[in-house]
């Protein structure tokens, strides 16, 4: 369990670094877009502080360039950081090697950034004494912004790591999922602060960001565990969802919108932030919590699925290794030797009928999922029947059967009654003592009712099956709960001198 639990954290480790990429890079993206777009508006704006100093201004060479060198640079340095040289210093792997790799990023950084500024601040220059100082002014700055945004990388690897810290434990189920699910949205979120603030973004931005942002969290989250379930649970299908999470789009709009507003004190970022905050949760949030949660329901099937395979395989082979073992069927071929001796044919062939049943059950039906119940009783008769034929000579056994012959087109899963009467006759009788087992079997309105009860003996130290447990009873419980969850009853009562064993199987098919 510890090893699956381990491989899903890589799982989710690996799906974080794919949202941080892919963020990073649409934010990398629409940051270029929106400085080409900006172009006109920027001419008219920088401008101004090159012509107060008497300094020519040219857009591509003190803005557009300068800036894409920075983007691209930010970019370029949070792959390698947060993707490479971090995770391995972590795990410290390489340490010296990607030490020096940070270095070199640290230098290379800060002379691109000190190359920029000479170009996208030129005005600044001329108001030093000499351009010797001004130089120095803009190196050094550059430099201690280089240092600033590794050390914020640096923090935002170390904030990552304790929030994965904090959900790997020994939890299990939604609310773990939803743990991780809130570290990659709160990781979504401070990528994209981490991008605005290393490029000088406007409060308005940076609010808007988290305001959206924080919604589609909400609204996803909230939709995959709560809103598509209730959904579907009253039968409904998913244009209702859909409605619904219209509605609640519509709803949050407004203390966004209203909080946008008080925090910026601007009344238009109402109706901005809310431009983006209704196509964002309508066109993202809701097609992205339909995604997840149908591919989170499909692989819970094929988990359940495979874990009904093992739980069937485990159970055949336990059943081959204690059921029919080299002891019983010593003592069955005995028992057949010893009748054949007496009566010369019928009894004899009688037994060796049972027995080739038996044996054509376990090599056939044995491997299908469900079975006709009729042929699962045919198999606990005759495995009764073998047992009577060998008790048959001792006269303080009783061994009485209350067995349904009727039933409707009824199936179940194979072998799940035949543990509790093959434990039965393994611990109630006993040749020297008055042993009693009573098997009853009825279905009523497709519940099938078992019971079996039966004396308890403790078994002689050469016994073969002393050190033999069966299938064992808790075999027996999981196949019910993979099989026949909430749609079962077992009662298991034990005393001194008897054992009692109640089921209660609600054999109808979904509809």
């Amino acid at each position: 369990m510890m090893n699956m639990f381990s491989l899903q954290d890589k799982m989710n480790l690996k799906y974080l670094n794919k949202i941080e990429f892919w963020v990073v890079s649409i934010i990398y993206g629409f940051s270029v877009l929106i400085l080409i777009s900006n172009g006109s508006e920027t001419y008219h704006e920088i401008p101004y502080e090159f012509e107060k100093e008497h300094v020519e201004f040219s857009y591509l060479s003190n803005y557009f360039l300068p800036e894409l060198f920075r983007y691209s640079l930010l970019y370029f340095s949070f792959l390698l950081l947060n993707f490479c040289c971090l995770p391995a210093l972590y795990k410290k792997r390489n340490t010296g090697l990607n030490l020096f790799i940070i270095a070199v990023v640290y230098f290379f950084s800060g002379l691109v950034l000190s190359i920029v500024q000479t170009y996208s601040k030129a005005y600044q220059l001329v108001q030093y004494d000499n351009i010797e100082e001004a130089y120095n002014q803009i190196f050094f700055n550059s430099f201690a912004y280089s240092a600033w945004l590794i050390l914020l990388m640096a923090i935002y690897f170390g904030l990552k790591k304790l929030s994965l810290a904090l959900t790997e434990d020994q939890e299990e189920g939604s609310n773990k999922q939803m743990k991780m699910e809130i570290v990659f949205g709160a990781a979504f979120w401070f990528t994209g602060v981490l991008i605005f603030v290393a490029t000088g973004a406007p409060l308005d931005v940076f609010l808007c960001w988290s305001l959206v942002v924080t919604a589609c969290i909400f609204l996803t989250i909230y939709s995959v565990y709560y809103l598509i379930p209730a959904v579907l649970n009253q039968q409904k299908n998913f244009r209702t969802y859909y409605g619904k999470a219209t509605m609640i789009t519509l709803i949050l709009a407004v203390p966004i919108g209203i909080i946008a507003a008080l925090a910026s004190g601007r009344g238009e970022l109402f109706f901005i932030v809310n431009l983006f905050h209704i196509p964002a949760q309508l066109l993202i949030s809701t097609q992205l919590a339909m995604y997840v949660y149908k591919t989170r329901h499909h692989t819970e099937e094929q988990i359940t699925s495979l874990k009904k395979e093992l739980g069937k395989s485990d159970a055949n082979l336990g059943f081959l290794k204690s059921q029919i073992n080299p002891h019983f069927l010593f003592n069955a071929l005995n028992t057949l030797y010893g009748t054949a001796l007496q009566e010369k044919a019928d009894r004899t062939g009688e037994g060796i009928q049972k027995l080739g049943d038996m044996m054509r059950f376990m090599l056939q039906e044995n491997m299908q999922d469900k079975i006709s119940l009729s042929r699962d009783i045919d198999y606990l008769n005759n495995y009764i029947g073998l047992q009577k034929l060998r008790t048959s000579t001792t006269v303080d056994i009783l061994i009485n059967t209350e067995i349904e012959e009727q039933f409707t087109e009824l199936e179940i899963a194979p072998m799940l009654l035949i543990p509790f009467v093959e434990n039965a006759f393994k611990h109630g009788i006993s040749l020297q003592s008055p042993s009693h087992i009573k098997v009853t079997l009825q279905t009523k309105n497709d519940i099938l009712y078992f019971d079996v009860h039966n004396s308890i003996h403790l078994k002689a130290d050469n016994d073969p099956e002393k050190l033999k447990s069966g299938i064992g009873l808790e075999n027996v419980r999981q196949r019910l709960k993979l099989f026949y969850p909430n749609k079962h009853e077992l009662i298991i009562r034990e005393s001194a001198k008897e054992f009692f064993v109640h089921l209660t199987l609600n054999l109808q098919k979904n509809k």
